[in-house]
């Protein structure tokens, strides 16, 4: 399975998933990603590969021995790893296929906003009407 920034200059590619899917709520995904959480999945490092694009890869330590890598040109977020961990943790919203798996739980729901309560909000396939 591959998987790409937005701007196409960094690729991986994955063997499979191998830990489930999850949607982490923490304050540094939501600040890393912009975004109200961040679908992650883990990938043993022996199943992960980067495919092109290591001149373009940046990496950020966000909390002791937490290291994500992001594409330097774009800013898209594509994997973290724990120092000594054996699995890389991708971002499942950068993989250019579908896994094939969903989401399990949300953890560091803890860390969540009042303003992420969003249960019961009408969804539009596209924009809303009137716009």
């Amino acid at each position: 399975m591959k998987g790409s920034c937005a701007c196409g200059a960094v690729g991986y590619e994955i063997d499979s998933i191998d830990m489930p899917i999850s949607h982490c709520h923490c304050v540094t995904c939501r600040k890393t990603h912009a975004a109200a959480y961040v679908s992650t999945a883990g990938v043993l490092r022996e199943h992960f590969r980067w495919t092109q694009g290591l001149a373009a890869l940046k990496a950020f330590e966000s909390s002791p021995g937490k290291i994500r890598h992001f594409c330097s040109s774009c800013g898209s977020h594509l994997v973290a790893e724990r120092v000594g961990s054996a699995a890389m943790i991708v971002r499942v919203a950068t993989l250019d296929e579908d896994p094939r798996a969903r989401a399990e739980y949300h953890i560091w729901t803890e860390h969540d906003a009042a303003w992420l309560d969003g249960e019961g909000l009408p969804k539009y396939s596209q924009w809303q009407p009137g716009r």
